[in-house]
């Protein structure tokens, strides 16, 4: 082999071997910790960042020590239009792989979005805006939109009864609008169709019967917060149905007033009759759910203990006291209320 050959062949071997060096060193960046000295950094990207600002962005907070390597990974693994908008809180520790796996799903940081059982549409969307995910009036647009009432199998002019009762994490929006109402109103409604699902059966039931399933699980849910109680007030407003009689149910009428409710219910509203929640006023069921009720409401409307109660009265101390006919109630009522004034 004559010497130019031989300065090829050790330009080539050369080339290999520093070509694996350089791959080695890349592999070894990619799956160890970016810096030795752990610490969280906040980033928030913003939407329509390019994937170049989002890096910059990390370099400068001390989030990346290697930007040019970590360019490049997200180039070899073809991710550049992949990285999500949104906040996130980044660790020293993460391997570079770690780090792009975050920005990719997006995930971000998670917040903590609690509602209780009980709570009408517009204590749902206070608490939506206080916390920072979608402002009362998108959010109010949103759940009395048709569209995104027919997307989501809503049989009523609103999602009152479908805001599931839950705690969600997720992520904050960028900015508070419409989409971000949209998208907090549609995961409490999935909630609510996910959680209810074992209860149909093969097959939803039909709007109809959606409709006087949800509206007594709100009855329920606002009438006893004992478990036990639950099937029995059921039982109660199904006998009520069956016989014509009104449903005499307070919490409807406090659901009529809506905001301007003060916390007493006055003769005045009890005979008010364009109160069309009222049904001291109207007969058979309010118009719409007066509440999102949990899961537990929504088996008891389903499955309505079967007995000849007609009635049924608090005893002051959550639990209540039913009856069958008037003069028992009566008696019931003047017991317990004297009780409560003594």
């Amino acid at each position: 082999m004559g010497t130019f050959s031989k300065i090829i062949s050790a330009l080539l071997v050369l080339t290999v071997l520093v070509a694996a060096g350089v791959w080695f060193t890349f592999e070894t960046y990619t799956r160890s910790p970016m810096q030795k000295e752990l610490r969280q950094i906040p980033l928030v990207v913003p939407a329509g960042a390019s994937f170049n600002q989002i890096i910059d962005d990390m370099a400068r907070q001390g989030a990346l020590t290697h930007p040019y390597a970590f360019r490049l990974l997200v180039r070899l693994r073809k991710q550049q239009q992949n990285l999500k908008a949104g906040e996130y809180l980044l660790n020293t520790g993460w391997t570079p792989e770690r780090l792009l796996k975050e920005l990719v799903t997006g995930k971000g940081i998670l917040y903590t979005l609690t509602f209780q059982e009980g709570l009408p549409w517009w204590v749902i969307a206070k608490k939506i805006e206080q916390q920072g995910f979608a402002k009362v009036e998108d959010f109010s647009r949103v759940i009395h939109d048709p569209e995104f009432l027919k997307k989501h199998n809503i049989p009523f002019p609103d999602a009152e009864g479908f805001l599931f009762p839950e705690t969600y994490k997720l992520s904050k929006p960028r900015e508070m609008n419409e989409a971000s109402a949209e998208d907090v109103a549609s995961m409490l409604v999935h909630m609510f169709w996910q959680k209810t699902a074992p209860l149909w059966g093969d097959s939803r039931p039909s709007p109809e019967v959606l409709k006087k399933i949800i509206i007594l699980a709100s009855l329920v849910e606002k009438e006893t917060g004992v478990p036990e109680e639950r099937e029995r007030v059921s039982g109660v407003y199904e006998n009520r149905l069956e016989m014509g009689m009104r449903m005499q149910a307070d919490p409807t009428i406090i659901y009529g007033l809506g905001k301007s409710f003060d916390g007493d219910i006055r003769r005045t509203d009890i005979r008010n009759k364009k109160n069309k929640y009222n049904t001291y006023q109207h007969r058979g069921l309010p118009p719409g759910p007066i509440c999102s009720p949990g899961l537990e409401a929504i088996k008891a409307a389903l499955n309505p203990e079967q007995h000849k109660y007609l009635f049924f009265v608090s005893k002051g101390d959550g639990s209540h006291k039913f009856s069958k006919t008037l003069k028992e109630h009566n008696n019931a009522v003047r017991k317990y209320q004297l009780r409560r004034k003594k």
